[in-house]
C-alpha cells in the first residue's frame, strides 16, 4: 500500500484545486492511498511564538500526516504568477526546526488548476527551489497543468471533466508507481 499525503493551496469552498485534489483522491489506482490534508487552520508562521508554544495543532497535523505518507501531492494555485502566501506559510510551518527532516527525500509531485490558459506553470516552477532547499525528491517524469479550470467543475466544486479526471489518473499512477518503485 502507497499512501500520498494532498494539501490544496487553496483556502476557497469551492477552489479548483481543492477540487482537483479531491478528484485525485477518487481516481488514484488500487493499492494507492491519498489523504487529504489541510492548510486551513494554520497561522502565519511566527518564530517567537513557535519558541515559545510550539507548533500549533494544525501544523502537528500536517506533520504527522507527512511522516506516515511516502509521499506529497502539492496542488497549487497560482498568484500573481507565483506561489500562494497562504500554501508557502504552511510549508514552512511544516518544515521548521527539526521537522525539516520530514521533507528529507520525500517524494513530492506539483499539480494545479487556474481559470487562465496557462494554468499554473509559473507557481508549480516556483516551487522548484523550495523542494530542492527542502531536500524533496521532485518527481518531474509527469505534469499537470489544468488551465481554463472554470467549464470543468461543477458548481459544488468537483471536476467533471472526464478528459481531465483521466489525465489526473495517470499523474496519480503514474506518480504513485515512482514512489513504490523507489521503496
Amino acid at each position: 500500500m502507497t499512501t500520498i499525503l494532498g494539501i490544496s493551496g487553496s483556502l476557497r469552498k469551492l477552489s479548483f484545486n481543492t477540487g482537483l485534489l479531491r478528484a485525485a483522491q477518487e481516481v488514484a489506482p488500487q493499492g494507492v492511498t491519498l489523504r487529504i490534508g489541510s492548510i486551513a487552520e494554520v497561522p502565519l508562521y511566527d518564530a517567537d511564538d513557535e519558541a515559545a508554544h510550539g507548533a500549533p495543532p494544525a501544523v502537528i497535523a500536517l506533520r504527522e500526516a507527512l511522516e506516515q505518507a511516502d509521499g506529497l501531492l502539492l496542488v497549487s494555485p497560482e498568484y500573481n504568477n507565483g506561489i500562494p502566501g497562504v500554501f508557502k506559510n504552511a510549508i514552512d510551518w511544516m518544515s521548521s526546526g527539526k521537522a525539516a527532516a520530514l521533507f528529507q527525500g520525500k517524494p513530492v509531485a506539483v499539480i494545479g488548476a487556474s481559470p487562465g490558459g496557462f494554468g499554473t506553470m509559473l507557481a508549480q516552477a516556483h516551487w522548484l527551489p523550495v523542494l530542492r532547499a527542502l531536500g524533496t525528491r521532485h518527481w518531474q517524469e509527469g505534469r499537470l497543468l489544468v488551465s481554463k479550470a472554470g467549464g470543468l467543475y461543477d458548481d459544488q466544486g468537483n471536476l467533471t471533466d472526464e478528459a481531465t479526471r483521466g489525465k489526473l489518473a495517470e499523474f496519480v499512477a503514474g506518480f504513485a508507481a515512482s514512489i513504490k518503485g523507489r521503496e
